[in-house]
């Protein structure tokens, strides 16, 4: 979550002001939280509610949090669709397939105890409003990543299982670069998204290759971020700058999240 929470935060700036290099300061007074932070907590307090009893209500707890997140955080970028959803109160969904499925699904592959357990939950969250086939799509795959990548699997090995099962991985960020334009589909941005963690050295290289590459960068390093939190681990003090973000609540939350779905196994540290 922390992972996905600070790609947002970096990119924010950029979502709409695209640039095309990994040359820039990472935190800077012009950053935020998005509501690709908001919808990340959201889903998490949803899994951490549901765990009580056995996942069987995450749907229902997932309409409740999101809503209730969305009310205390306003005005935090919202797509249009998601927004009117919001601020309607609905609870049915609506058949997207929208990248905001991928940007909020981290928390799934904490609380799995297995890949097919991590896929199942993605699943059940994605489908509460992004129901089309490419918005469940988008979401298994990043918390696919995710998972794998916990219990120490190789880029390589990762890089195989999306090719299978998910999507082709057939361009690399030097040919996407140069046209990559805002796509915020998750077919148009969640190959890209994990080709950013793929070709990336280090936590802080893969947020670069995410806003490096333009598009939806907010979004598209809130779900690299998230990915390459699991392989790499979190530098303590970009944490501790993306903290500086986040309000109280916040900040509790996270932690209280994070604690209730258990230990990371034994995650490789940049540090």
């Amino acid at each position: 979550m922390n992972g996905a929470i600070i790609g947002d935060i970096v990119g924010s700036r950029f979502e709409f002001h695209n640039i095309k290099s990994k040359e820039f300061e990472l935190f800077h007074r012009n950053c935020t939280f998005t509501d690709d932070t908001v919808m990340t907590v959201a889903i998490g307090k949803a899994l951490s509610e549901s765990k009580k009893n056995g996942y069987t209500d995450l749907e229902d707890q997932a309409v409740f949090w999101m809503h209730e997140l969305g009310k205390r955080y306003p005005r935090r970028g919202y797509g249009g669709r998601f927004r009117k959803w919001l601020l309607n109160g609905l609870t049915e969904p609506y058949g997207s397939y929208g990248n905001g499925s991928g940007m909020r699904t981290s928390a799934c592959a904490r609380y799995a105890d297995s890949l097919e357990e991590a896929l199942e939950l993605a699943k059940r969250c994605a489908a509460v409003t992004h129901n089309h086939p490419e918005g469940i799509k988008g979401a298994e795959a990043i918390t696919a990543c995710i998972y794998l990548a916990r219990i120490q699997k190789s880029k390589d090995e990762i890089r195989n299982y999306v090719k299978e099962r998910f999507y082709p991985l057939d361009r690399t960020l030097d040919e996407i670069r140069p046209d990559y334009t805002f796509d915020e589909t998750c077919q148009g941005s969640v190959p890209e998204a994990i080709e950013c963690f793929l070709e990336s050295v280090s936590f802080e290289d893969c947020i670069r290759n995410a806003i490096s590459i333009g598009g939806d960068s907010d979004t598209i390093a809130a779900m690299a971020g998230s990915i390459a939190e699991a392989f790499y681990g979190v530098p303590a003090d970009m944490k501790e700058k993306a903290d500086g973000y986040l309000d109280d609540w916040l900040k509790e939350t996270i932690c209280a999240i994070m604690d209730t779905g258990g230990k990371d196994n034994d995650p490789r540290k940049d540090e």
